[in-house]
């Protein structure tokens, strides 16, 4: 059985020979045959939940007339990258319900895969922004007044969507559907085309993706903090009482959110590379791979969705634009909200 990492799914190369157990590991088939049945739905309810969502923050954040602040660029592109993400999970539902034989030609297959791979990249990156923001805010407030942090937020996000669509280049040129004799299907697979590519991906996967990301989120967050405690006495006066604990739950979901839903695929990911370079061996290694690996996509996914809910439903300032757009649309509403409320609004964003 090969391995079938959903962001990169692969066949080893026609120069390299099949792993001994390649057709023999088949003790698992029942809950081959549950994951394909069952995944597909999950992946489905994945992608409708985090279209609504997504969908609805770009709604609030576009209909409003005034232009977005610093904080809304990084929130409105944020939605928008998860939103691309889900709207390839479709295609990977079929392809799993329909026992990884893939259904919808070449082009497809590098398309979609390669939006996916560009999107977990700019999804992660942005999250690095957004706490970034948010770190200069609080922590270095002078210098943060100096720059014209609206310029600033639209140039790092188109840094950031230009970085998600260089590293997945190889995933738009490697892609390709391939007849896989051992399975008996014509999948979509990934190339490699020398033998220290799989070495290559790790290195991007576990050091772009996952480590150097999680360490510059839980560096700002860690200072953010800080800040924070260090102003107890302001936040009193401007919130009516004490705001730390709601903030540090909140930042430490920030953080445990993402950690564990990638943490599970980069795991797997990693021993995925351990069998392909024969560290591990034997039928219930490739089993545990691959089973695991299924479920830990499904984890990675869930990220999406909880992206709008964590980020901006639960924060200050999105449901302050909400009721903004809300009084808008109701004759007869209350005058909007003054700009110095406003500012205010903003500089409480991670204070819930």
């Amino acid at each position: 059985m090969a391995s079938w990492a959903l962001l990169e799914l692969q066949t080893p190369n026609q120069s390299q020979p099949l792993p001994p157990n390649a057709t023999s590991c088949d003790e698992a088939w029942e809950a081959w045959a549950l994951l394909h049945r069952v995944l597909p739905t999950c992946v489905i309810s994945i992608c409708l939940c985090g279209l609504l969502g997504n969908l609805f923050v770009l709604s609030v954040f576009l209909v409003a007339r005034q232009r977005l602040n610093a904080a809304e660029i990084y929130l409105a592109n944020l939605a928008a990258s998860d939103l691309v993400f889900v709207l390839g999970l479709p295609f990977w539902a079929e392809n799993i319900r329909n026992e990884f034989n893939w259904p919808f030609g070449a082009l497809l297959c590098r398309l979609v895969n390669g939006v996916i791979k560009a999107n977990l990249f700019i999804s992660i990156f942005l999250v690095v922004a957004i706490s970034q923001d948010r770190y200069r805010v609080l922590v270095h407030p002078m210098a943060s007044r100096r720059r014209r942090r609206r310029r600033w937020a639209q140039g790092t996000c188109l840094l950031i969507w230009a970085v998600g669509a260089l590293l997945s280049l190889p995933t738009f040129l490697l892609r390709s559907v391939k007849t896989v004799p051992e399975l008996n299907v014509s999948a979509c697979v990934l190339r490699y085309p020398h033998d220290a590519w799989p070495f290559a991906r790790m290195v991007e996967l576990t050091l772009l993706s996952f480590l150097l990301p999680l360490a510059a989120i839980i560096f700002f967050n860690y200072h953010i903090l800080a800040a924070l405690r260090g102003q107890r006495d302001i936040s009193r006066t401007r919130c009516g009482g004490p705001r730390d604990g709601r903030t540090t739950a909140l930042i430490l979901t920030l953080v445990s959110a993402f950690l564990l839903c990638w943490a599970p695929y980069h795991f797997f990911a990693f021993l995925e590379f351990l069998f392909q370079v024969r560290a591990v061996r034997g039928c219930f290694w490739e089993n545990f791979i691959d089973l695991g690996l299924q479920s830990a996509n499904f984890f990675a996914f869930v990220n999406s969705c909880l992206n709008p809910v964590i980020y901006v439903f639960w924060g200050q300032l999105f449901r302050t634009k909400v009721w903004e757009l809300y009084k808008r649309c109701i004759p007869g509403s209350l005058t909007r909200v003054a700009s110095s409320h406003r500012k205010e609004t903003l500089q409480l964003f991670w204070r819930n």
